[in-house]
Formats: C-alpha cells, sequence, structure tokens
C-alpha cells in the first residue's frame, strides 16, 4: 500500500468531524451523537476508501460510517460526553474498536482482531494529542483534530501496509499497464 494515498485519509478525520458538528455532537447524548458519527464516519470512509480502493470496496464506508456510528452512541454513553483527557481516551479507545472491528470484517476475518485493537490504540493515542492542542474540545468533536489524525494515520498505515502490501502494490502496478 502507497503511504502516499494513505496519508489523504489524515483529512477525513477532521473534516468528517467537522461536518457531523453541523448536525449534532457527542455532548447531545448517545442517539444524536450516533447521528453525529454516522456523518463523520461516511467522510473518513470516504476518504479511507479513495486511498484503498480497488483493494477495498464500497462497503469500507458502510462499515466505517455504521462502525462510527455505534462507537460515538457508545463512547458517548460511557463518558456523558465529557472531555476530560481519560475520557477522550476512553471514548477514543470505545470508538476506534467498534470501527475497528466493522472495517475488520472488510478485511477479513483474521484481521478483525489484530485491525480493532490497532484502530483502538491509535484513536485513544490521538485523543490524548489533539487534547494537548486543541482549543475548543468542549464542542463534542466526533473525532479528533489534524495532529491526532496524523498519529492515527501513520500507525493504521503501518499495520494496513503489513495487511494489503503486496496486493495494493500488485492492483497499482496492473492499473498502471493497463493504463
Amino acid at each position: 500500500m502507497s503511504p502516499l494515498r494513505w496519508a489523504f485519509s489524515i483529512i477525513g478525520y477532521p473534516l468528517g468531524s467537522l461536518a457531523a458538528i453541523q448536525v449534532a455532537s457527542t455532548t447531545d447524548g448517545p442517539l444524536l451523537a450516533a447521528l453525529a458519527g454516522l456523518v463523520a464516519g461516511t467522510v473518513l470512509g470516504t476518504a479511507q476508501w479513495l486511498a484503498l480502493r480497488p483493494v477495498v470496496g464500497w462497503k469500507w464506508i458502510l462499515a466505517t460510517a455504521f462502525g462510527l456510528a455505534l462507537g460515538t452512541a457508545a463512547g458517548s454513553a460511557a463518558t456523558g460526553g465529557a472531555d476530560s483527557v481519560g475520557s477522550l481516551v476512553l471514548y477514543g479507545a470505545m470508538a476506534g474498536a467498534i470501527v475497528g472491528i466493522a472495517q475488520g470484517m472488510v478485511l477479513g476475518a483474521r484481521r478483525i482482531l489484530p485491525w480493532a485493537v490497532t484502530v483502538a490504540g491509535s484513536w485513544a493515542i490521538a485523543w490524548v494529542i489533539t487534547k494537548a492542542v486543541i482549543v475548543d474540545e468542549q464542542k463534542g468533536f466526533v473525532t479528533f483534530g489534524l495532529s491526532g489524525a496524523a498519529i492515527a494515520t501513520i500507525a493504521t498505515g503501518i499495520v494496513l501496509r503489513v495487511f494489503l502490501g503486496a496486493r495494493v502494490a500488485k492492483t497499482a502496478r496492473v492499473e498502471a499497464v493497463a493504463a
């Protein structure tokens, strides 16, 4: 997998979150948080799908959107929308684990657990980094900011390279020859 293509997903996190808070936030309770998660997940899933296609199909977008909707609702319920570092880490780990499970189903059964752990861990760390630099976390953003997105993208990109490296490189060569 090309790191440059995956780097495009960095912008999916803050753009998805900005789109989501136009509708609802994680501080509005689990039901509205789920709606915000659906919006943010659709944006993030699309950005990631653009980087991963044709290796993963459109189901990646659905997995990310519905995974983040469920993850945001669960994280919001568990933290009550609080924005302390501990609450954000818990929220990130919960939402990331659920998104990781959903995306892992697209990647294949044997990759579900390692992918869920990777996403959960990287999202928890991303929230710690974002909390250190963000000035308005009380708005109830669904995902972290650009600083956290960079860390999450690097961590998940490394694991995806291991999972998909040969398939993505081969697909890219075939596309280049066909063009």
